[in-house]
């Protein structure tokens, strides 16, 4: 049984795949775009510049939010700038998380019964996300536990 190194394990995460190939060109660009796309749109939840958030809540979720819609955009939009900002300094996990929340999104936008060039949008995006989750599991080392650390 060969016993790797934590230096060995560091260089495998630090040169996989030719660093400056195109490989790792893309995940530089999708580790940047899920990571300020959700910070940007997170923040804006607060301002309505770029939307008004609020007309893409579901006849559903509307029902069952009352008169706190609103609320609950703002409360999305904190949600939005942890995962941008989980994505920004370990994508290997959060990319996923971006992609569940994509996921949802797209769920409710469906229940909308309009917005499906949003949702398409946001198909494409979960996609990218979850690209992301992949190319990040070369380029982002995991996190490493007290137990596992000893180990090696």
């Amino acid at each position: 049984m060969a016993t790797v190194t934590h230096n060995q394990a560091e260089t495998t995460f630090r040169g996989a795949e030719h660093v400056g190939g195109a490989t790792y060109q893309a995940y530089q660009i999708l580790h940047f775009a899920f990571a300020a796309a959700p910070i940007i749109a997170g923040i804006d939840k607060f301002f309505d510049a770029l939307a008004n958030w609020d007309l893409y809540l579901s006849p559903m979720a509307q029902n069952i939010l009352g008169e706190h819609g609103h609320q609950f955009m703002m409360v999305v939009g904190v949600v939005e700038i942890i995962a941008g900002l989980g994505v920004a300094f370990k994508p290997r996990y959060f990319a996923y998380i971006v992609a569940i929340w994509l996921a949802a999104i797209i769920v409710n936008l469906l229940m909308c019964g309009a917005y499906y060039d949003i949702a398409l949008r946001d198909f494409g995006l979960f996609l990218g996300a979850t690209a992301l989750g992949r190319l990040a599991m070369t380029y982002d080392p995991p996190v490493r536990t007290a137990a596992r650390s000893n180990r090696i």
